[in-house]
């Protein structure tokens, strides 16, 4: 009995921690997104998160692993909201639908939420080798879902088209949100969509 009242006190402390955990990771993947990597803090963080800073070091070895855990989290939080995009939808209707999304006006504004390429492009070639990892696991994924939208998945041609889609939505995407112009960044977005919407050229 004794035994059971321990094991049971043991794992209800792991849950406590692991919710934790997860609490500090959500935060950081929505701050890295909003103030970038350079921008982000574990005292912001963990003030966020309703934590001391010295409960930092029982969640992570460093700031950075924080932070790859962080980008990781936003990449999946990016990748499941195209997926349900693409899950709503016919089949042949993927591709717009995702654009749509994905370079609307709502998805340039909801920056902390929204795609972490676009939030953080520029600045992930000067970060750790396990956040440029991420990011390029991510791009690959992209890239492949992309490519499955077209009839002629598996092609050479179809790759390509999905290096080249990604590559103008991101871009994009990012050069909306740089301007200070409403009407500059919405042409920017409305210009990309009509390109690479199907039957848009």
């Amino acid at each position: 009995m004794i035994l059971i009242m321990r094991n049971s006190r043991t794992s209800a402390r792991a849950a406590a921690k692991d919710a934790t955990h997860e609490r500090i990771v959500a935060v950081a993947a929505r701050a890295i997104r909003r103030s970038g990597y350079d921008g982000t803090g574990v005292a912001d963080i963990m003030k966020e998160a309703g934590l001391t800073h010295g409960a930092f070091y029982s969640h992570f070895a460093s700031r950075e692993a924080m932070l790859a855990e962080a980008a990781a989290r936003a990449c999946a939080e990016s990748a499941g909201a195209v997926a349900e995009v693409v899950a709503q939808v016919p089949p042949g209707s993927a591709l717009a639908a995702m654009l749509a999304v994905y370079l609307s006006k709502e998805h340039a504004a909801a920056v902390d939420v929204g795609c972490p390429l676009a939030a953080l492009g520029s600045e992930t070639s000067r970060q750790a080798p396990e956040l440029r990892r991420v990011a390029t696991r991510h791009i690959k994924e992209m890239v492949d879902l992309l490519a499955r939208q077209s009839p002629d998945w598996g092609s050479p041609a179809a790759h390509e088209r999905a290096l080249l889609t990604i590559s103008t939505m991101v871009g994009a995407l990012m050069l909306s949100r740089a301007v200070d112009e409403p009407a500059l960044a919405e042409g920017l977005r409305e210009a990309a969509l009509k390109h690479l919407a199907p039957g848009g050229h």
